[in-house]
C-alpha cells in the first residue's frame, strides 16, 4: 500500500490524466475517487489545486473531442455501439436524445454527473452537427463544473479523506481484495440488470421482409415511427406511410388506434428497446396484433426497401 501512495505522490498528475481520459473514453476506471483524493492532498500541499483541475479538463477534452468527431463522422452507429458495450440498459440513447431535445447543448454542462447520459451525450453532439466552437464552449463549461466540484469536495473534506487514506494504508493487501470484490459485485449487478431488461423485450418481431410483403399486398397494416424528435430532425426519412408519434402519446391516445389492423412499431434504438416496450404496453391494453420491426429503420434501409422524405 505504501508503494501505491508513493506512486500517487510521485506521478499524481499522470494518474489524474490517465484515469480521467480512460473514464471519458468509456473504460470502467472511476476518475472521481482520484479527483477527490488529489483535491484533499492539494490542501496539504502535495498537489496544486488548479493544476489538478486543468489536468483533468485536458484529459476529458481529448477524450470528448475524439467521441465528438466519431459521432460527427459515423452518426447513430456510434451511439448504438456505446450503449451495446455499456453496462447501462439500452435506453441510454433515448434518454440522451430526450435530454438534448429539452435542453439542447446545456445538456453537456450537467451530463458528466449523470451515469449513462455522460457516455452518449458527446457523440450525439457530433451526430447533430453541433459547430465545433459551440461544442467546445459548452463541453468545457461542463468539464470545469465537474472537475471543480469533485476536487473541491476532496479539498473541503481533506481531513476525512486523509483518514480514509490512512485506514486503507493500514488495510494493505486487504484493500485490493476489497476493491476487486466491490468492482466484481458492481459489474455482476449491472449485467444482471441488463439481462433482466433484455428479458422484458419479449414482444414478437416482424421482419423487414414480412412488413414489405404486407405493404406491397396492401394488407391492413399501420406503421408507427417512434423515433425521438431530435432523431427525426437529423434523419428526415421514414418507411412509406408511417406515422411519426412519440411513445407516450401513442400510449395515451391508444383509443384512436384501430384494434383490428396490424400495428408495426419501429425506432432506431439498440434491441428495438423503445418499440418493444411500447408494443408490450399496447398488448396489455388489449391490442393483439402489434409487433416491433426487427432491426428498426436501419434494418429496413439495409435491405434496400423504399423510404420517403418526411416532408413529402
Amino acid at each position: 500500500m505504501s508503494q501505491l501512495v508513493n506512486f500517487l505522490l510521485r506521478h499524481g498528475y499522470a494518474v489524474i490524466f490517465v484515469s480521467v481520459f480512460a473514464e471519458q473514453a468509456g473504460l470502467p476506471l472511476p476518475a472521481v475517487p482520484v479527483l477527490v483524493t488529489t483535491g484533499a492532498l492539494s490542501r496539504s500541499g502535495y498537489f496544486s489545486f488548479s493544476r489538478v483541475i486543468l489536468t483533468a479538463i485536458a484529459a476529458s477534452l481529448v477524450a470528448d473531442v475524439i467521441w465528438y468527431q466519431l459521432g460527427r463522422r459515423y452518426g447513430r452507429s456510434v451511439l448504438n455501439v456505446i450503449c451495446k458495450l455499456s453496462l447501462e440498459p439500452d435506453s441510454c440513447v433515448r434518454r440522451t436524445e430526450d435530454a438534448f431535445a429539452r435542453r439542447g447543448l446545456w445538456t453537456l454542462v450537467f451530463a458528466k454527473f449523470v451515469p449513462g447520459l455522460n457516455s452518449a451525450t458527446v457523440p450525439l453532439a457530433g451526430m447533430i452537427r453541433t459547430p465545433p466552437a459551440r461544442f467546445l464552449l459548452f463541453d468545457t463549461a461542463g468539464l470545469l463544473l465537474w472537475t471543480t466540484a469533485y476536487t473541491s469536495l476532496g479539498y473541503i473534506f481533506s481531513e476525512q479523506v486523509e483518514l480514509v487514506i490512512t485506514y486503507l494504508y493500514n488495510l494493505g493487501v486487504s484493500f485490493f481484495v476489497l476493491v476487486v470484490a466491490s468492482i466484481s459485485v458492481y459489474i455482476a449487478f449491472k449485467f444482471r440488470q441488463r439481462s433482466k431488461f433484455l428479458a422484458t423485450l419479449t414482444a414478437a418481431r416482424i421482419t423487414p421482409e414480412e412488413l414489405q410483403s404486407k405493404l406491397e399486398a396492401k394488407q391492413g397494416v399501420i406503421v408507427f415511427d417512434l423515433r425521438n424528435q431530435l432523431d427525426v430532425t437529423t434523419d428526415r426519412v421514414r418507411i412509406p406511410g408511417a406515422f411519426h408519434v412519440l411513445p407516450e402519446h401513442l400510449e395515451m391516445d391508444h383509443r384512436d388506434v384501430p384494434a383490428d389492423q396490424d400495428l408495426v412499431l419501429y425506432c432506431t434504438c439498440p434491441n428495438e428497446a423503445t418499440s418493444a416496450r411500447v408494443a408490450q404496453r399496447l398488448l396489455q391494453m388489449g391490442f393483439s396484433r402489434v409487433r416491433p420491426l426487427a432491426g428498426g429503420l436501419d434494418a429496413w434501409r439495409s435491405r434496400g426497401f423504399p423510404v420517403e422524405n418526411i416532408d413529402a
